[in-house]
């Protein structure tokens, strides 16, 4: 029963929408890959992407559960990070947690 509760449970995603001050992107995806690095316990996979010839960008970091996800980013480290990050945004950005409902890999051949 309990790789049937496995299989039931769902990953969560805390996408993070912002733009970056003009020419700052490169400095704030280096800033970003030294955050995602310091993630351990449930991190899942992260994406950035950046909108084509601007500097506004989306974030995804896929977690196990909202609990690793609170407990990694409250660390000192990723926290400094952050920081450093900060004064690159145009404002902040915008934050939201979702449930991941569906996953969907392309066919294999």
């Amino acid at each position: 029963m309990s790789d049937f509760q496995d299989f039931l449970k769902r990953q969560f995603a805390h996408v993070a929408v912002g733009e970056f001050k003009p020419g700052k992107f490169a400095a704030a995806q280096q800033l970003y890959e030294e955050a995602i690095a310091t993630y351990k316990a449930g991190f899942k996979g992260a994406y950035l992407l950046r909108e084509p010839d601007s500097d506004r960008g989306l974030s995804v970091v896929f977690w196990e559960s909202v609990e690793d996800m609170d407990a990694s980013e409250t660390e000192a480290v990723h926290q400094a990070i952050l920081k450093k990050m900060a004064p690159l945004f145009t404002q902040p950005p915008t934050l939201t947690i979702y449930e991941v409902v569906a996953a969907i890999a392309p066919p294999s051949d």
